[in-house]
């Protein structure tokens, strides 16, 4: 039976999160965050369709100084949605935006460690209890400022942007990343500030949810329950950028565990929230369903039989039941039945949850992001056309990237990658090479398309 993982209770700006309340639905702007105007139109769609929660990002002073002025747009309007200020990079930033806004997003990965370079750095241990003390020196007078305030935190651990020095001591795993973490919760237990969710995020869902679910153990033994944010970032766009969210989000959330979400898709942000609402609203439904398949599994195969007459609907429910069944290894092959569908198309939907569960691999898979205001390109329009060129080449991992923040770090198991480098300027990845700087954008597509077609002839 679902029964939903216990948690602190935290107050984002007079919206409840954790505890007993109900799992809270936001998402992210993708406007500049200079553009007030856009900004707060923005915030409202996002308000109006269902998100209770708006971040935007604020990658400099200015940034984090013009939240005030989205944030008065929003009051005179009578939005009181929370606003969220996300920063990388630069602390003092987020001691700005933590006198505004009603929550801060740092990312332990870049918050005082410099951003990574993928070097191998060697530390004795003192010279590691010392990098600890540097973080919490500057950590614990942004908390101040926070409790002065009355402004919840948010610890968010990408994947994609471990520094260098918790990559050298733990690797790319899982362990690194939950450690990345609870190295700023020890801290913030230790000033009793509790007023702190977490998410722990990763464009593969084998990652995300194995890491999360190692996140909640750790927590466990050290007396801890902070409420968690789950999401899988860079999940792309369309279908599979909901299948993917569904398999990553909804295996943790059938599990109890979640207490927040935000389904990233490579879309306006208001298209996330319906999904997000549809995940939320079946967490009981896609738990006992999952208990059903799993019991009956036969010859490592998945049966589950649904009857949804909406396709979206479909999609979303199976993808969330099985999930986790894949991602853990019980079956690796999955039949769905659903009258009102053909055997083709729900044949294709099954391959499509198998590949977001990494167990196998039909098609291109794209590793986008959503966007946000630190992206100087269309987004949407360079996904198009990067899938219509490649849709063809079974089995490749193309990362599309708005800017640096996670780029080459999310987008490493990909085999090539296209991140925005600059206004109109892109840069060209094979892994984690960087192959090419600061390409116009015009040229940008075809000179990826190039990299990769060289490739496919040697």
């Amino acid at each position: 039976m679902y029964r939903r993982r216990e948690s602190w209770e935290v107050c984002v700006g007079g919206v409840l999160l954790g505890g007993k309340n109900p799992i809270r639905i936001q998402s992210m702007a993708n406007t500049s965050t200079m553009d007030t105007e856009g900004s707060v139109a923005q915030a409202k769609r996002i308000v109006d369709a269902g998100g209770e929660i708006v971040r935007f990002t604020t990658q400099g002073q200015r940034e984090a100084l013009n939240m005030q002025a989205i944030k008065d747009g929003l009051r005179k309007d009578g939005y009181t949605v929370p606003l969220v200020a996300d920063v990388h990079f630069n602390a003092a930033v987020a001691d700005t935006a933590a006198t505004i806004c009603e929550k801060v997003r740092i990312n332990p990965g870049n918050y005082v460690d410099p951003a990574r370079t993928f070097k191998s750095l060697e530390y004795t241990d003192e010279e590691y209890a010392d990098e600890i003390k540097k973080i919490e020196s500057r950590f614990v007078p942004f908390l101040n400022i926070c409790k002065e305030h009355g402004t919840a935190i948010r610890i968010g651990v990408n994947h994609g942007s471990l520094s260098d020095r918790i990559m050298s001591r733990y690797g790319d795993t899982p362990e690194g990343m939950v450690e990345s973490c609870m190295e700023f919760l020890r801290i913030c237990v230790k000033e009793q500030f509790r007023n702190v969710v977490i998410s722990i995020k990763a464009s593969n869902t084998v990652v995300m949810v194995r890491t999360v679910r190692l996140l909640v153990k750790e927590m466990e033994k050290e007396g801890m329950a902070f409420p968690l944010h789950l999401g899988v970032t860079e999940a792309g766009e369309g279908e599979d950028g909901r299948i993917k969210s569904a398999v990553g989000i909804g295996a943790l959330l059938c599990e109890g565990i979640g207490d927040t979400i935000r389904v990233s898709l490579s879309e306006a942000p208001e298209k996330e929230i319906p999904v997000a609402r549809k995940l939320v609203d079946c967490i009981a439904e896609c738990a006992q369903l999952r208990e059903e398949v799993k019991a009956a599994i036969k010859d490592d195969t998945v049966t589950l039989t649904l009857g949804e007459t909406s396709w979206e609907d479909l999609q979303l429910k199976a993808a969330m039941t099985t999930g986790a069944l894949f991602i853990d290894g019980l079956a690796h092959k999955l039949e769905i039945r659903n009258d009102g569908f053909t055997k083709e198309r729900l044949t294709d939907l099954a391959d499509s949850i198998l590949q977001a569960a990494r167990v196998k691999f039909v098609k291109t898979e794209y590793i986008s992001c959503p966007g946000c205001g630190r992206t100087l390109y269309n987004l949407e329009e360079t996904i198009a056309k990067i899938k219509e060129a490649t849709r063809h080449l079974v089995g490749l991992k193309i990362g599309i990237m708005g800017c640096i923040v996670n780029g080459p770090g999310e987008m490493a198991d990909a085999d090539y990658g296209y991140v925005g480098a600059g206004v109109g300027k892109i840069s060209l990845y094979k892994g984690k090479q960087c192959i090419e700087k600061n390409i116009p954008e015009a040229e940008a597509v075809s000179r990826l398309l190039e990299l990769i077609d060289n490739d496919m002839k040697k």
